[in-house]
């Protein structure tokens, strides 16, 4: 399925003149904390969350990894001739489209030109520690020893976890007065249903602790307790995923994915991968926390062979951080080695792709999807899907949909658990509760469903469930 200006998931529209490009020499870098000059974006001060580019944001002339500009309705669509972006730019097959997709941009980390050194922790242009200067003479010793060449070592600003992630804090904000209103709502004969869905529905991760220690507090009462003794069904599910938080209930589902006979992959595919090392070693102190077990210790034991190791390299936490940029060299390496351990060989090496799209950024992702297809003129999508199958080839693709566009791949995974004959109510009430954390991701995922699917996320929903289950998940949609 296609649409104006948006090629299929998966697709790659011809381009002429190959991939590359002539480099454009970087643009004019004005000193930390100036005006930047018309079209260039400030940068952001170190430690800041970088982000996905923005859809929608004009890139300034020849900077590296933005995306090209899309056709305007009218104009000649994808596959016509038009100049070839830099080197880096993301994929046209499975890449987001340039159109806003109805969030204002989140502040975004900028990527310099390709050659020029990352220069965001001690000054702007400056490389980082232990890392020669760009343009210094080969066998000059640096001022510090560097990282190996090719190497992917941590040595950028860790990725900041996601909000209700990080250590407690303390908001000017009380909860006592919804902490009130959800015992009056729970109390005596019957439940008023509305005021929960309004409360806690409309409430981020902090708000959310905030009213539960204050329930607790208040009417010596567990909040979770008592919405499971007034509510049933799917309504109690997502109810209780909200009361929850996204950290403790990514923890409980862990749980309850590999207790018991059998494993919920698809669960444990949604909790654990495609996240920062922040965030996963956060869900592994939770999960310490409440069931005195090691995450790591108990997926071993659920999971056998090629996909236990998979999932310990995730578990492991070695992912390369948002702030690293995209080098060339090791892209074409990457490539190379997917190819080796696929294509290039009779059998497949299992881990050297396990350990390659579990241990690289999104923007890194984006470029080896890229290089691989201009390349091979193969789809690396599809490349997975002929040498993989089962959970193995579920969680790769997971992996590869999610750095190449992320809004797009929740999109699927929402029309996934409705696909089919009966509606996957379990991953369908908890994919929406997790992506509502994030107001603009939210709007982001719903712009992304419609351009692909052209129906609205929430008359989707509303023909799959009825009741207090279907207003609960609009109230989550916004």
């Amino acid at each position: 399925m296609s649409y104006q200006g948006y090629p299929p998931y998966g697709q790659a529209p011809p381009q002429p003149g190959g991939y590359y490009q002539q480099q454009q020499p970087p643009p004019q870098q004005s000193p930390y904390g100036a005006a930047p000059p018309p079209g260039q974006y400030y940068q952001p001060p170190p430690g800041s969350p970088p982000q996905q580019p923005p859809y929608g944001a004009a890139p300034p002339p020849g900077q590296y990894y933005q995306h090209p500009p899309a056709p305007s309705y009218g104009q000649p669509a994808y596959g016509t001739p038009s100049p070839q972006p830099p080197y880096g730019a993301p994929p046209p097959y499975g890449a987001p489209p340039p159109g806003a997709y109805g969030a204002p941009p989140p502040p975004q980390q900028q990527q310099p030109p390709y050659g020029q050194p990352y220069g965001a922790p001690q000054g702007y242009g400056q490389p980082p520690p232990g890392q020669q200067p760009y343009g210094q003479p080969y066998g000059q010793p640096p001022p510090a020893a560097p990282q190996p060449y090719g190497s992917y070592a941590p040595q950028y600003p860790p990725t900041p976890p996601s909000l209700g992630y990080g250590p407690p804090q303390i908001i000017q904000w009380s909860g006592d007065a919804d902490a009130q209103a959800l015992r009056s709502a729970m109390k005596g004969f019957g439940t008023n249903e509305k005021v929960l869905i309004q409360i806690l529905s409309t409430k981020d991760p902090l708000q959310i602790n905030a009213i539960r220690d204050a329930y607790s507090r208040i009417h010596r009462r567990e909040l979770i307790a008592d919405i499971k003794s007034e509510t049933r069904s799917w309504f109690e599910v997502g109810l209780v995923a909200l009361a929850r938080g996204p950290l403790q209930h990514d923890a409980h589902m862990l749980y309850d994915a590999i207790s018991g006979p059998g494993t919920n992959e698809a669960a444990l595919n949604d909790v654990l991968l495609g996240r920062s090392n922040a965030d996963i070693n956060a869900i592994k102190s939770e999960y310490h926390r409440l069931f005195r077990r090691r995450l790591d210790e108990d997926v071993r034991g659920d999971l056998s062979m090629k996909t236990e190791r998979h999932f310990m390299i995730v578990l492991s936490a070695q992912r390369t951080e948002d702030a690293a940029p995209v080098v060339k060299a090791e892209i074409d390496r990457d490539v190379n080695d997917l190819y080796n351990a696929t294509e290039g060989k009779v059998g497949t090496d299992e881990m050297k792709v396990c350990s390659i799209l579990s241990t690289r950024n999104d923007n890194q992702i984006r470029a080896i999807a890229a290089e691989y297809q201009a390349k091979y003129a193969r789809n690396l999508e599809d490349v997975i899907r002929k040498e993989f199958s089962g959970h193995m080839e579920d969680a790769l693709l997971f992996q590869l949909r999610h750095g190449l566009d992320k809004y797009m791949h929740q999109a699927i995974l929402l029309e996934d658990a409705m696909a089919g004959m009966g509606t996957k109510d379990y991953l369908l009430v908890n994919r929406v509760v997790r992506f509502h954390w994030d107001r603009a991701n939210m709007a982001n995922v719903k712009a992304a469903y419609e351009k692909r699917y052209h129906k609205s996320l929430a008359r989707r929903i509303q023909g799959e469930t009825s009741g207090d289950q279907e207003r609960l998940l609009l109230a989550c949609l916004g």
